[in-house]
C-alpha cells in the first residue's frame, strides 16, 4: 500500500471518529474571541430571518394592492421592502468584519503555537519529515480553517436557522401544501449523503497530493544547483508531472461529484416548485367569493419560499466541503501540536548556568534507528580548557557524537557527562547556551550580516560583533561592502562566497562566548589562504575554552591536545599526533594518505606571474 493511500485511509477513519473531539478542540481558539463572534453570529442571525420576510412582501402585494388594483399604500410597502434590504446591507457589512476579525486573529495563534511547537520539537523529527509537509500545516492546513471560523460556522447556523424558519412559515399558511413541498425532502437527502461521501474521499486525497507537491517543489527548489549540475532537469520535470497529474486527478475525482450533485439540487428545486404549482395552482382556481383556499399572492410566496428551502440546503452541502477541509487540517495540527517533544528539560534540573567544560562520555551506545549502532561503546573524557580532534571516514560518528554533545538526540546506552551531570539532568536551555557551533554547511538567514552574527541576541553589542569580525578576520571583507555591517544577506546566503559565508559563521560562534566551541569540519570549505588566516584567531579563541575539532584534514588538529580516532562508531586510537604517528596504525595510515596527496598537489600547483607577485598573507573577495 503507497503512503498516499495509507495516509489516506488514516485520515478517513480518524474523521469519523474525531470529529467532535476536533470541534471542541477548535472552540478553544474561539473562546478568547467570543465578544466578537457572538455579535456576529446574531448578525447572521438577524439576516437570516430579515430575509424570511420578502415572501411575504410579495404576498401583501399582490393580494392586497395588485389584484384589488389599490394603489394607496403599496409605494410604503416598497418603501418597507426597500429599507429591509438596507438594513441587511448593514448587517451584512459588520458580519463580515467581524468573522474575518475572529478568522484572523484564530489563524495568528494556531500559526504561532504550531511554530512553537516545532521549534521545540528533537532534531530527529525533522529527519522524518519533508519540509514541505511541515510548511503545509503551518500555511494551507492553517488556511483551511479560516473559511471555517469566517464563514463556516455562521453560515451553517445561518442556514439551518432558515430551513426551519421557513418551513414553520410554510406550515402557518398552509400544512397540507408544505407537506407537498416537502415530498423532495427524501430524494434531496439521498443525493446529498452520497455527495457527502464522495467529495470526502476525493477531498482527502487532493490535501495529500497537495502536501506531496509542497515537498517536492521544496526539496528541489533548495537542491536547483545539483539538478542543473547533473543535467537532471528532465527527470526531475517527470517526477513532477507525475506528482502534479496525481494532483490534477485528484481534483477532477472531486468535481465529478460537484458536476453532478448542484445540478441535482437544482433539479430537486425545480420538482418541488412543480408541485408547488400542480397542487397551488389548484387550490387558487377553487376559490369563490364566498370562499378562499389559497391566495394567489400566498402561491407566489410558497414558490419564493421553497426556493429559499432549497438554497441552504444546497448551501449546507457546499459548506460540507470546507467543514471537511477543516477536519482534515484541524487533525492535522493537532496532531502535530500533540507530538511529544522527545528531547526536554527534567522537572528539577540539577545544574543550569555556564559550564567549566569538562565532558565525559561513559559507554555511549547510540543508533538513529532500531540497533543500527553509530556510536559503540564510546568513552572517552576532555578536561578543562583542552582541545580534542575527532577524526575518521566518513560516516564513523564523528558529527553524532557533537549532536548528542548539545541534546539534539538522547543515547540509548550509557550516559554523557558535563562537568560530572548527565546531560539530561542539565537545563535544556543553559546546556546549549554553553555551546557555539562552526559546521561545514553554513547556513545564514536573510536580513544583513550584522543580524547573523548576533541572530537576536540584544546582549551581544555591535563593538562585540565587530571585535568577532575581526578575530576571524572577517572585518576585511565587510568594509569592502556598501553597507558594511548593515550589507544585505540573501536568503541562505545567496551573493557571498563560501569563504565569506565561512567567516560569518566563525564571526557568530565567537561573538556568542561559548564554554564549549564545536568545529565541524569547518575550515573544510576554505581555501589555504584563508584557513591561514583564521587559524590564529581559532586558536586564540581556543585557549581556556574546551573545543572539540572535526575535521578531515589532518594538518588543522596537528596542535589539539588529544586526537580521537573513530572507525566504525568506535574508537580505535586515542593520543596526541605524535603518539598516534608513533603507533603506525590507522591515524598514521590516515596522515601518510593525505601527506602524498597534499605533495602531489604542491607539485601540479605552480604559481604564475600574477599570483608571484600578489602581497603574502593578503585574501581577494568577491563582493
Amino acid at each position: 500500500m503507497s503512503a498516499a493511500v495509507k495516509q489516506f485511509h488514516e485520515e478517513e477513519a480518524i474523521g469519523k471518529t474525531y470529529d467532535f473531539q476536533i470541534a471542541r478542540r477548535l472552540l478553544r481558539y474561539l473562546r478568547p474571541y467570543l465578544r466578537l463572534l457572538i455579535p456576529a453570529l446574531v448578525l447572521t442571525l438577524m439576516l437570516n430571518l430579515l430575509g424570511i420576510l420578502q415572501p411575504k412582501f410579495t404576498q401583501y402585494a399582490i393580494d392586497w394592492y395588485i389584484l384589488p388594483r389599490k394603489y394607496a399604500g403599496l409605494e410604503l410597502l416598497v418603501g418597507l421592502y426597500v429599507g429591509v434590504q438596507l438594513l441587511r446591507l448593514a448587517f451584512s457589512y459588520f458580519q463580515a468584519l467581524l468573522l474575518n476579525t475572529v478568522g484572523q486573529y484564530v489563524m495568528f495563534d494556531m500559526r504561532r503555537e504550531l511554530y512553537d511547537k516545532l521549534q521545540h520539537q528533537e532534531v530527529a523529527y525533522y529527519d522524518r519529515n519533508p519540509v514541505g509537509r511541515i510548511m503545509t500545516r503551518l500555511t494551507t492546513d492553517v488556511d483551511s480553517l479560516n473559511e471555517l471560523f469566517t464563514a463556516g460556522i455562521t453560515d451553517l447556523l445561518g442556514d439551518l436557522v432558515m430551513i426551519f424558519a421557513i418551513i414553520g412559515v410554510m406550515l402557518w399558511m398552509d400544512v397540507r401544501l408544505t407537506l407537498v413541498t416537502l415530498l423532495t425532502v427524501p430524494m434531496l437527502w439521498a443525493a446529498t449523503t452520497w455527495f457527502r461521501k464522495g467529495a470526502r474521499k476525493g477531498y482527502d486525497m487532493v490535501r495529500t497530493r497537495i502536501a506531496r507537491i509542497n515537498s517536492f517543489l521544496q526539496e528541489h527548489f533548495a537542491g536547483a544547483q545539483t539538478v542543473q549540475i547533473f543535467n537532471a532537469e528532465r527527470k526531475s520535470l517527470e517526477k513532477f508531472r507525475e506528482i502534479n497529474a496525481d494532483y490534477r486527478k485528484a481534483n477532477l475525482d472531486t468535481i465529478f461529484y460537484y458536476a453532478v450533485f448542484f445540478p441535482l439540487v437544482d433539479f430537486i428545486g425545480a420538482a418541488g416548485i412543480a408541485l408547488i404549482i400542480w397542487y397551488g395552482g389548484y387550490q387558487v382556481m377553487q376559490n369563490t367569493p364566498e370562499h378562499t383556499v389559497l391566495t394567489l399572492g400566498a402561491l407566489v410566496a410558497f414558490i419564493q419560499y421553497s426556493s429559499f428551502l432549497f438554497q441552504p440546503i444546497r448551501d449546507i452541502s457546499d459548506k460540507y466541503n470546507v467543514l471537511q477541509a477543516a477536519v482534515v487540517a484541524s487533525h492535522r495540527i493537532f496532531k502535530t501540536l500533540d507530538l511529544p517533544v522527545a528531547i526536554t528539560s527534567p522537572a528539577k534540573p540539577a545544574r543550569s548556568g555556564r559550564a567549566v567544560g569538562h565532558i565525559e562520555f561513559e559507554n555511549v551506545y547510540f543508533a538513529y534507528k532500531g540497533e543500527d549502532w553509530v556510536l559503540k561503546d564510546v568513552s572517552f573524557k576532555v578536561e578543562p580548557g583542552q582541545s580534542i580532534a575527532l577524526v575518521g571516514h566518513t560516516g564513523s560518528g564523528k558529527s553524532t557524537i557533537t549532536n548528542l554533545l548539545m541534546r539534539f538526540y538522547d543515547v540509548q546506552r550509557g550516559r554523557i557527562l558535563l562537568d560530572g551531570v548527565d546531560l539530561r539532568e542539565w537545563d535544556l536551555k543553559s546546556l546549549r547556551e554553553n555551546f557555539a557551533v562552526v559546521l561545514q554547511e553554513i547556513f545564514l538567514f536573510s536580513g544583513t550580516i550584522e543580524g547573523n552574527i548576533r541572530l537576536g541576541r540584544n546582549d551581544i553589542t555591535e563593538e562585540r560583533v565587530r571585535w568577532a569580525a575581526q578575530e576571524v578576520h572577517a572585518e576585511q571583507f565587510v568594509k569592502r561592502l556598501k553597507s558594511g555591517y548593515q550589507a544585505e544577506v540573501k536568503e541562505r546566503g545567496a551573493g557571498l562566497s563560501v569563504g565569506q559565508k565561512q567567516l560569518i559563521s566563525f564571526a557568530r560562534a565567537l561573538a556568542f562566548d561559548p564554554a564549549i566551541l564545536i568545529l565541524d569540519e569547518a575550515t573544510s570549505s576554505i581555501d589555504t589562504e584563508t584557513e591561514q588566516l583564521i587559524q590564529q584567531a581559532i586558536e586564540r579563541v581556543m585557549r581556556n575554552r574546551t573545543s572539540i575539532v572535526v575535521a578531515h584534514r589532518l594538518s588543522t588538529i596537528q596542535r589539539a591536545d588529544q586526537i580521537i580516532v573513530l572507525h566504525h562508531g568506535e574508537i580505535r586510537e586515542q593520543g596526541t599526533h605524535q603518539e598516534l604517528l608513533a603507533q603506525h596504525g590507522l591515524y598514521w595510515r590516515l596522515y601518510k594518505l593525505q601527506y602524498a596527496d597534499g605533495a602531489r598537489a604542491q607539485i601540479s600547483a605552480r604559481p604564475s606571474e600574477e599570483d608571484a607577485v600578489q602581497p603574502a598573507g593578503q585574501v581577494q573577495f568577491s563582493e
